[in-house]
Order: structure tokens, then C-alpha cells, then sequence
């Protein structure tokens, strides 16, 4: 394999070791060593250019790491199975297994590389659930929510999710998904939202009414972290219970929010992304802010514009731990600062001022 394919396989690994997936850091490695470059899925990967190898652009190392774990997870390969999490196994006999695994299907691994990974990670909805106290602490009114990036749509019920953390329940008692980052900094705002209306958009929107999509979604998690794939199953199973009602809708996502930015009277507009806008191309992004700034201008105090990013920091910005934690408001464009959290949702340092 080439030294770009690699280094992109390495970087991942690093990646994913400092995201708690010791697994994905072994492995990940070998990868472009088990692969026989005259092969039809070495080929293609020799193939895929340089430059969108990496995690910025088509995390082709994620994409084969998702279609080994369908493989595992559905079953259909029980030899890598056997040296899958919670199986700890010697790198040789690791190494072997992958190899055949990659030759005997072939055909399945090639098809993963068509997919870009998603994985919806469910983890993030305790920035939207402490945002979202923080918005009806200070403004009094029922959201309206517009998520760019959604996925499979998961985080859209984080009102029904329940979030612990500095010692306080935020969310429904006993709820499917409750979640417990180690907070850090001011503790969460305590007043309940009321989402009045969730929607979202995504290029490639799972559907997990569909069990083979639904098996999908589940393989782009990492194989030694069981708690994240228990979780998101139960979330999996919220978004498809009859009392909840958001709605995952295909589609570009700069048209699609231009649809919804007409100010809605008596409520609050909140718009979000988690480690999704970042994806969008720099022309994109500056196109998305011109028009939520312009819809800005026509909010006012009865129908308030709120702009929510958990997002890696950009260019020419200091960048530290995970993600840097954004938010827009208008009227008056008032910039402020809610601190930071992990890209997984395992920690959050809570900033944001009194509502």
C-alpha cells in the first residue's frame, strides 16, 4: 500500500485510541498490510486520492473499519468475530484474520467504501439538552428545532432524552437514554424546554425503521465500546416510538434551511449541528451564515433566531480540547461562549453565563 494510505490509517488509529477505542488503535494499522494491493479492494483504495483520505474528508480508513464491524455484527464472518472485542487476541493472530476476512469478503468491504460513516453519536445530545434549558431559562418560549447533519435523526428527541450531570436532572424521569458526561465549569441551567416542532436534514439520512439501516448506522461505532452501541440502540428505539416526533427529512442543507428560517411567532427558532457544518465547504459555510444572519435581522423579541455549533475550531481560531461550543442569538446577534466539549460527548466544560 502507499505511504499515504498508511498515514491515513495511522493517524485513525491515533484518533481513536485518544477517543477511548484502544481496539481501533491496533487495529486500524494493519489494515493496509492485510490487503493484497493487486486485489480488487486494494486497487481501489490505491486509488482513492491523497488528499480525502483523511478524517476532514472521506475517513476511507472508517469506512473499511465500518464494513469489518457489519461483518461482525451481523454474524455473516464468525472468524473475525472470534477476534473482535470482547476477545483479546495476539496482533499475529489478529493480523491473520483480517487478512482472509478482507479476501473472503471482498465484495462486502468494497461496497462499505461507497458509504461515508456515520455515527449519529448520541452522546453529543447533552450539549443540546443543557442548550436548550439554558434558551427557555432566558427567553421563556417553546422551541422550534432545525438540525443541519442529522444522520439517522437520533439527537432530534433530546427532549426526551435525560441528561445528569453537577448533581441535577435535566429531562424526563426515566427516560431510555440518559446520559452522564463528567461535567466540568458552571452547572446546567434548570428550566424544562418545550420542543414544539423537530426537524432535521441530511445528504444521506438513515432510515432506522429499516433493520439492515439500522445494523448499518450500528457498525460505524467501535467494537470495544459496547456502551455506545447500547446506546444507541435505545435511541434507535426512541426515535421510532410512537410519542415522539421528530422528522429526518433527504436534502441539501442550505435550501432546505432557507425553507424554514420564515420567523415563527411565539417561539424560539433553534438551529444546531454537532460536528457537522464543519463538513460543509468553506463556500457552503459562508453561503449557511449570510442567510441565518440575514434571518437574524427579522427576529425579534416574540420570535427569537438562536444558532447553536458543537463544532472542531476553525482556521485562525486557538484550538483546544474537542469541540468548541457556539451560539448565536437575535435579536441583537449577541455572541456567547458555552464552553467545550468531547467530539463523543464524554466530557463537557460548561460556560455559559447566567440566562
Amino acid at each position: 500500500m502507499t505511504p499515504a494510505l498508511e498515514a491515513a490509517f495511522a493517524r485513525q488509529a491515533e484518533a481513536c485510541a485518544g477517543l477511548g477505542s484502544p481496539f481501533m488503535g491496533r487495529m486500524l494499522p494493519l489494515l493496509p498490510g492485510v490487503i493484497d494491493p493487486e486485489s480488487a479492494l486494494g486497487a481501489r483504495l490505491r486509488a482513492w486520492p491523497e488528499s480525502t483520505l483523511g478524517a476532514q474528508a472521506d475517513s476511507v480508513p472508517l469506512r473499511l473499519a465500518g464494513g469489518l464491524h457489519l461483518l461482525h455484527l451481523s454474524g455473516t464472518a464468525p472468524a473475525l468475530s472470534a477476534v473482535y472485542p470482547p476477545h483479546d487476541v495476539k496482533p499475529r493472530a489478529l493480523r491473520l484474520t483480517l487478512a482472509d476476512t478482507c479476501r473472503g469478503h471482498a465484495g462486502a468491504l468494497l461496497a462499505a467504501l461507497d458509504t461515508p460513516p456515520q455515527t449519529n453519536e448520541v452522546r453529543r445530545a447533552a450539549v443540546l439538552i443543557a442548550a436548550g434549558h439554558w434558551l427557555t431559562a432566558r427567553l421563556a418560549r417553546p422551541l422550534v428545532t432545525s438540525e443541519i447533519g442529522a444522520s439517522a435523526g437520533l439527537n432530534l428527541n433530546w427532549d426526551f432524552m435525560c441528561l445528569k450531570a453537577a448533581g441535577h436532572v435535566l429531562g424526563p424521569q426515566g427516560a431510555p437514554v440518559v446520559l452522564t458526561p463528567d461535567w466540568s465549569g458552571t452547572p446546567p441551567t434548570l428550566c424544562p424546554a418545550y420542543v414544539a416542532e423537530a426537524r432535521g436534514v441530511d445528504l444521506r439520512p438513515i432510515d432506522v425503521s429499516d433493520p439492515d439501516a439500522a445494523l448499518r448506522l450500528t457498525s460505524y461505532l467501535w467494537p470495544d465500546q459496547p456502551d455506545r452501541l447500547a446506546r444507541t440502540r435505545a435511541a434507535i428505539a426512541l426515535f421510532l416510538a410512537p410519542d415522539t416526533d421528530g422528522v429526518l427529512e433527504e436534502g441539501d442543507a442550505l435550501p432546505w434551511l432557507n425553507s424554514r428560517l420564515t420567523p415563527r411567532a411565539g417561539h424560539c427558532h433553534l438551529i444546531y449541528s454537532t460536528v457537522a457544518w464543519q463538513y460543509l465547504s468553506t463556500a457552503a459555510q459562508a453561503d449557511g451564515e449570510a442567510r441565518i444572519a440575514a434571518a437574524g435581522h427579522d427576529a425579534t423579541d416574540d420570535a427569537p433566531l438562536a444558532w447553536l455549533r458543537m463544532e472542531a475550531d476553525g482556521a485562525g481560531q486557538s484550538a483546544g480540547p474537542g469541540a468548541r461550543l457556539t451560539l448565536r442569538l437575535w435579536p441583537g446577534d449577541l455572541s456567547i461562549d458555552l464552553g467545550r466539549a468531547d467530539f463523543h460527548g464524554r466530557w463537557i466544560d460548561w460556560r455559559a453565563p447566567p440566562p
